[in-house]
């Protein structure tokens, strides 16, 4: 099942906010990233041509289990499929330069990493969720400190959008977002679905 879309909410954690000195979101803030960016466990991410700085930012994945269109809160997770690890990664430097390249930052090929697991009956509000970077921890923090839950955010997205089987939704990432190089092994691993694993090369 491959996804339409891969929809990422960004400031969603209390000290990933505070860290970049931005201000709490009054509605969950997303972007879009294409499906050609996905990969998987064990699949390399690669630096793109030119690229100064690419950082690895860990996240909890949704994914979308049916047709979700103006779904009740109460009702967003009767739709979802599975849980997983995510790495949204993202070059930094077009960032900084311009807020409005953001899709360009995230959206090269091999930006989207997924997996190990697709895990369900867990509850996606209390997870503990690590990044880390040849083997030395660099993200921690529990999805309880989200500014959004996730049934916030697939109503939110389901009044914006529709939602369809295979749709991956990552729910934004920690404080201690950091580059990667070439070589690098970056690692995250989520509560209860298990560890993602990808190398860094040219």
């Amino acid at each position: 099942m491959s996804p339409t879309k891969i929809v990422c909410i960004g400031l969603n954690y209390r000290e990933h906010i505070e860290e970049i000195g931005a201000k709490l979101p009054e509605r969950p803030q997303f972007f879009l990233k294409p499906p050609s960016s996905l990969i998987g466990h064990g699949d390399a991410i690669i630096f793109p041509r030119g690229a100064e700085r690419v950082d690895y930012e860990g996240e909890l994945a949704v994914v979308i289990k049916d047709k979700m269109k103006d779904t009740p809160e109460h009702e967003t997770l009767n739709h979802v499929l599975g849980y997983s690890c995510f790495n949204d990664v993202t070059e930094r430097a077009i960032v900084m330069k311009n807020i409005a390249d953001l899709i360009l930052a995230k959206g090269f090929d091999t930006f989207s990493a997924f997996g190990p697991y697709l895990v369900t009956d867990l509850d996606p509000n209390n997870l503990e969720i690590k990044t880390y970077l040849n083997g030395r921890l660099m993200q921690h923090d529990n999805t309880k400190n989200s500014v959004f839950s996730v049934q916030q955010i697939l109503n939110y997205l389901s009044r914006c959008m529709t939602l369809y089987p295979g749709d991956v939704v990552s729910t934004g990432t920690p404080k201690g977002i950091g580059p990667m190089k070439s070589g690098d092994v970056v690692e995250v691993e989520i509560e209860g679905i298990g560890r993602l694993r990808n190398t860094v090369r040219h």
